[in-house]
């Protein structure tokens, strides 16, 4: 990050902020065991010049209890509304449509997981690549690799800085926003070319590459609400085997593990920010019965749901 002008700063970890550019919001997501998500917004300096700038922060301590990956992340050109009056979250943290004063700013995200959430979250057959040996905690020292911010990375970026969900929806998006992030960050590092589709030709075209996004969406709008793969691909326009192999290459994951990702990182939102019991969650999430649920749940956490509730309701 560069800044020209008035070189006061306040501290922030990852980057330095000039004391000339107050901060206008902060939103922090952190639930045991699951990735962390911090937010702070500034007001930009007009005199200070700010690129866009990403990187990942590996951390390990000796005794390997302090060990997890960090993505960080400086963005600016967003807005927010500058009336007083609105007093609103959602127009602090997005520029209101119908709002002609706005003033532009400065983001600086972190994206933090830790062991065991990162062998849940990503999956691979390779294990030669430097992915493999980061995600699975192989160098037994701390390092930061600066991150190509590519088209995906920034778009991805846009979608979780100025989503207008709120509340249950807003969590399910976000967690799967951040799974794709994380993906992305680690194609840079194995210097992927954004058009290379090596495994499905069909793939080349956009329209293709369309509906398997478009299956990824319907996917998480059925998190309470489980549909076939089938039926995924009727809506979608598209051969289940082609659905299946498209899905595995754009994600690096199968279309199971995703949607049963995705149902585990809410089902810990449930239980604990909303405070709902197993039952209600395991209702919620479309399980037949709540040991189904409990099962599931202890595989991709490594918690039972109930343990999960006394961190939250000590």
């Amino acid at each position: 990050m560069q800044f020209v002008g008035k070189m006061e700063v306040s501290q922030v970890p990852g980057w330095a902020i000039p004391s000339s550019m107050p901060m206008v919001f902060s939103k922090e997501k952190k639930i045991p065991g699951s990735w962390q998500f911090h937010i702070q917004r500034y007001q930009k300096d007009p005199h200070a010049m700010i690129e866009d700038e990403g990187s990942l922060l590996y951390h390990v301590e000796e005794s390997k209890e302090n060990r997890f990956i960090e993505l960080r992340f400086c963005i600016s050109g967003q807005a927010y509304c500058k009336h007083s009056e609105v007093n609103c979250e959602d127009c602090k943290f997005n520029k209101d449509a119908g709002c002609v004063e706005h003033t532009q700013t400065v983001d600086l995200l972190r994206f933090r997981f830790d062991p065991l959430h990162l062998t849940n979250l990503i999956k691979t057959d390779d294990t030669q690549t430097e992915t493999d040996a980061i995600l699975n905690f192989r160098y037994n020292h701390t390092f930061t690799r600066s991150i190509q911010m590519s088209g995906r990375i920034r778009h991805t970026l846009d979608n979780i800085l100025n989503n207008q969900y709120t509340d249950a929806v807003e969590n399910i998006f976000v967690n799967a926003q951040t799974q794709i992030l994380l993906l992305y960050c680690l194609e840079t590092m194995n210097a992927l070319k954004e058009d290379e589709i090596p495994a499905c030709k069909f793939l080349a075209h956009q329209d293709e590459r369309e509906k398997i996004i478009k299956a990824r969406e319907i996917l998480l709008k059925h998190i309470g609400d489980p549909i076939t793969i089938r039926e995924l691909s009727r809506k979608v326009a598209i051969n289940e085997c082609y659905l299946k192999k498209g899905f595995k290459v754009m994600f690096s994951t199968t279309i199971f593990d995703f949607y049963q990702d995705q149902r585990m990182e809410h089902a810990r939102f449930l239980l604990y920010e909303k405070g709902l019991s197993v039952s209600e969650v395991s209702a919620q999430l479309g399980y037949s019965s709540i040991s189904h649920f409990s099962t599931a749940f202890k595989k991709h956490t490594g918690l039972k749901p109930c343990e999960l509730l006394r961190v939250s309701n000590p």
